[in-house]
């Protein structure tokens, strides 16, 4: 979904459901269906009407009205069921132009494939379970376990950020798929802080 604030509200919210359940129920006056609705979502946003968000050097600036409304659009529930929350800041022309090569698609492919293999033996026994993404309260409790030091650190994000409990146990999935993209068996520090990092709409100067 591209331009996300630009949907109606209404039409954004009714996907609360199926990113949370991955099913839909569909309800009518003689009958009430519900379908499986196992899906990605990739969303993406300018920072601001204008697309120039706390840039005192832009062209165009949105005042704070057009800021709330256009914010606004993206309901708190709704990022809360999204894992990954990426700001992807402007790219100076020496980045642009530079000749050195980032790595290879086949090679970070190669590597996603690995951290599935593991997800699909860790969830061998388990039906309609196969990856990290999937994983229940007990599930993630079993799987994510933390040291002190990592617990803390997680402790000390929640209540710096107002996190909700559904933003605690994505942050313990993409974790623990962090974890499995450097074939570590257990969860530590560091892949705790990398996945609050992916979670950048929760902190202050975005949505409130």
């Amino acid at each position: 979904m591209d331009e996300l604030p630009e949907f109606k509200r209404g039409v954004l919210e009714v996907m609360r459901q199926p990113l949370e359940d991955r099913e839909v129920t569909i309800s009518r006056a003689r009958f009430t269906v519900t379908y499986p609705s196992s899906f990605m979502l990739v969303a993406s946003m300018n920072p601001s009407p204008s697309g120039y968000f706390n840039d005192p050097d832009a062209p165009v600036m949105s005042s704070p009205m057009e800021m709330q409304r256009y914010l606004g659009k993206i309901s708190g529930p709704l990022l809360d069921r999204i894992d990954l929350h990426i700001e992807v800041t402007p790219v100076p022309f020496e980045k642009l132009s530079e000749d050195r090569k980032g790595e290879p698609s086949a090679a970070i492919r190669k590597r996603v494939m690995a951290a599935r293999e593991v997800q699909t033996q860790r969830f061998a026994r388990l039906v309609n379970v196969h990856y990290n993404a999937q994983m229940n309260t007990k599930q993630i409790r079993e799987h994510c376990q933390l040291d002190t030091d990592s617990l803390a650190l997680l402790k000390n994000a929640m209540e710096r950020l107002n996190l909700s409990a559904r933003a605690y146990d994505r942050i313990l999935k993409v974790a623990r798929t962090i974890a499995d993209l450097g074939n570590a068996p257990a969860v530590k520090g560091d892949h705790i802080a990398e996945a609050i990092q992916y979670r950048s709409l929760d902190r202050e100067g975005w949505l409130g």
